[in-house]
């Protein structure tokens, strides 16, 4: 115990010290190098035009993967192996899953599309896509209703298939990303 507490001693003032040193050096140009390098996170915005489109680029496959994922896995899968179908084992709770996924994946797109904004190429691609992806927005609550058809599984798939296929075009390849069922809920 007493070389635990000499340690504690020792090594407070210590960094103190490191700390005052640290803070003193570099200021030859009133202040700005400093601050500047202390604080790299001041600025969240990308500093050139090439990083901001790598990251509208990123989050675009990110968003447009998620909702592609959602769509796949909670909609229409459960539609082709018959679930959406009166009298279907486990039909309730499969149905309140696609109305989840379907305002997820809606909200994803609408992410996807926004990130799209931020790179030229992809903005062009996606943009065509945009009263698409709105024709989606009451989809969700359809599904949630049990009110589903193979059109509206269709759709779905559709606008999935559409954003992937501008997403590839303009270098930015979605893969489906089925997320938790902790993320449809919010």
């Amino acid at each position: 115990m007493p070389g635990t507490l000499t340690r504690g001693v020792v090594a407070l003032p210590l960094c103190c010290a490191l700390l005052l040193t640290t803070a003193a050096c570099g200021d030859d140009d009133g202040g700005q190098s400093a601050s500047a390098s202390a604080n790299p996170s001041a600025s969240p915005a990308p500093s050139g035009s090439a990083e901001r489109q790598k990251l509208a680029k990123t989050r675009f496959v990110a968003n447009a993967g998620l909702a592609a994922g959602a769509t796949y896995q909670w909609i229409v899968k459960p539609y082709r192996a018959g679930t959406f179908k009166k009298g279907a084992d486990g039909r309730t709770f499969a149905v309140v899953k696609a109305g989840l996924a379907g305002a997820f994946a809606y909200n994803r797109l609408k992410a996807a599309a926004e990130n799209a904004k931020g790179d030229p190429l992809l903005s062009k691609a996606v943009a065509p896509l945009t009263a698409g992806i709105d024709s989606l927005k009451d989809l969700g609550t359809k599904f949630r209703k049990g009110e589903v058809g193979e059109g509206d599984v269709g759709a779905f798939e559709s606008v999935i298939n559409s954003v992937k296929e501008a997403g590839r075009s303009a270098g930015a390849e979605v893969k489906d990303q089925v997320p938790s069922t902790s993320q449809l809920g919010g």
